[in-house]
């Protein structure tokens, strides 16, 4: 298989891209883990589980299990690793996934100071006992997240910069990593401590590391690779004529961020302006031709909820409000840079949309790529005017998009504080009735896209790839979700 840049870190606290959890989601499991074909959450570590009537209550009965070295994984390891995801000092982006838990949000926030507060237990070495603050919906699917799975904390309190490297990680998941060379390749064999090892009949998977799509494509055409998740846009219409190519709905949304603490775009009418001198429908059927949908929306179709928000391109209002901003002078906006990783289609896409915005707005960008890791990183850092961005649901429920923009999320990435917002997110998230949780979702979804516009909405992503059909038990998903210990190789037939 291929994966398109280099992961950013191995470690199951810290990550956040695709890419990473590609990876990590086979070599670490949590409390639960994902069907196949479902994604309904089954027994991972946890053989099952019991929920209080009101909600709030969860026990968690471990299976004897152990880390890849043969040493004993207990409920303690479970809760240490939350300790850590919550410690701010940890740096670690998603840490509101575990906001649901009792005092977590305020352990995490410094205002209570001993985690023992926290509604995490671990009165023996199989139960782990977990208590919220009000009934959450997707719990048991974050218990599926890679945030909450364990890490062995002995060797991250020893090696804390370092401890995911080939010599010394330890995992509890299907695969080891077997080998990982920098920007070449990464090689994964089954685990023979895993809990479940005879259901794997693997024998190693070879990921290689390849940005250039061209290439990828090439070397799947040529027999080299059994599964490529992403195409060339070159390619798109050719591959579809093939009897590997697969294209499936994906709950997944490609967006601009825009800094709102650098001018121009502290100024709420200069990026309304642009978001309305886009059109993304030349850009899904000329640029990507994929099937991708346009959105002037935020929020695919997930656990019920239909986008109504965002408003039409119009380009005559685009060009008032640039005016309205004091930039009737065209001349007098300054050049600003879209930032984007390195990719074929998101280089095009920056190419249509700077051109769009020279020829509507008479403004001038510049384009800058770089390589997956710094490219997180000035991301996270707010380095940039306008930025690439894309984010795929991690479980199935709306909030799994609408708490990405909360004040003070790591992945928020845009500077922007509102809190009509965050109280918006704070209800929803105390709410356990359907109906009003949709109305508190849709009132956040027009503050971002008709009334504030941190983001620019682009379009609703489309699944597509190339499958060898020797591959037997990957299945088809709107979250791209394939855990590799289900995977058989067919032998092959002439």
């Amino acid at each position: 298989m291929n994966l398109q840049a280099e992961p950013e870190s191995l470690d199951p606290g810290l990550i956040t891209g695709s890419n990473e959890m590609r990876i990590v989601n086979n070599l670490f499991e949590g409390l639960l883990s994902f069907h196949p074909k479902s994604l309904k959450p089954i027994p991972g570590v946890a053989k099952s589980w019991t929920i209080s009537d009101n909600g709030l209550h969860y026990q968690f009965n471990l299976r004897p299990s152990q880390w890849s070295d043969g040493s004993p994984l207990t409920a303690q390891d479970f809760l240490k690793s939350w300790q850590r995801v919550l410690n701010p000092s940890t740096g670690a982006s998603y840490a509101s996934q575990l906001f649901p838990i009792l005092n977590a949000e305020r352990y995490h926030r410094g205002q209570i100071k001993s985690f023992k507060m926290v509604g995490v237990k671990a009165p023996k070495d199989h139960l782990l006992e977990v208590t919220l603050h009000s009934p959450c919906p997707y719990f048991l699917d974050l218990c599926a997240f890679v945030t909450l799975f364990p890490v062995p904390m002995n060797l991250v309190t020893t090696h804390p910069d370092n401890w995911t490297q080939v010599e010394r990680i330890i995992s509890n998941g299907p695969f080891i990593l077997k080998e990982k060379h920098a920007r070449q390749n990464i090689k994964l064999e089954p685990n023979p401590k895993y809990w479940e090892r005879s259901l794997i009949q693997i024998e190693s998977i070879d990921v290689s590391i390849i940005d250039d799509l061209d290439t990828a494509y090439k070397l799947y055409t040529e027999g080299q690779l059994d599964w490529l998740s992403a195409l060339p846009v070159d390619k798109v219409e050719e591959a579809s004529w093939h009897p590997h190519y697969f294209a499936m709905p994906y709950m997944g949304v490609y967006f601009y961020r825009f800094n709102v603490n650098r001018p121009p775009f502290d100024d709420v009418r200069v990026r309304k302006a642009l978001s309305l001198a886009v059109d993304r429908v030349s850009i899904t059927r000329q640029v990507l031709k994929g099937g991708e949908q346009p959105a002037i929306f935020f929020c695919p179709p997930v656990g019920g909820y239909e986008s109504k928000a965002g408003l039409v391109p119009d380009s005559v209002k685009a060009q008032a409000l640039l005016d309205e901003a004091g930039y009737k002078d065209r001349s007098s906006f300054p050049e600003v840079e879209i930032y984007y990783n390195t990719s074929e289609s998101h280089k095009r896409i920056a190419e249509t949309i700077s051109q769009q915005w020279q020829n509507t707005l008479g403004i001038r960008t510049r384009l800058r790529n770089t390589e997956w890791k710094t490219f997180l990183s000035q991301m996270k850092n707010l380095e940039f005017d306008i930025c690439r961005s894309s984010w795929i649901g991690d479980y199935g429920d709306p909030n799994t998009f609408f708490d990405l923009f909360q004040s003070d999320s790591g992945n928020n990435r845009t500077g922007w504080k509102n809190p009509k917002y965050d109280e918006l997110l704070r209800q929803s998230q105390l709410s356990s009735e359907p109906t009003e949780r949709m109305e508190l979702f849709k009132s956040m979804e027009k503050i971002l896209v008709e009334e504030e516009f941190p983001i620019l909405p682009i379009y609703i992503y489309v699944n597509r790839g190339m499958l060898n059909p020797r591959i037997k038990g990957w299945h088809a998903n709107v979250r791209d979700l394939h855990p590799l210990k289900y995977i058989q190789i067919e032998k092959e037939s002439k």
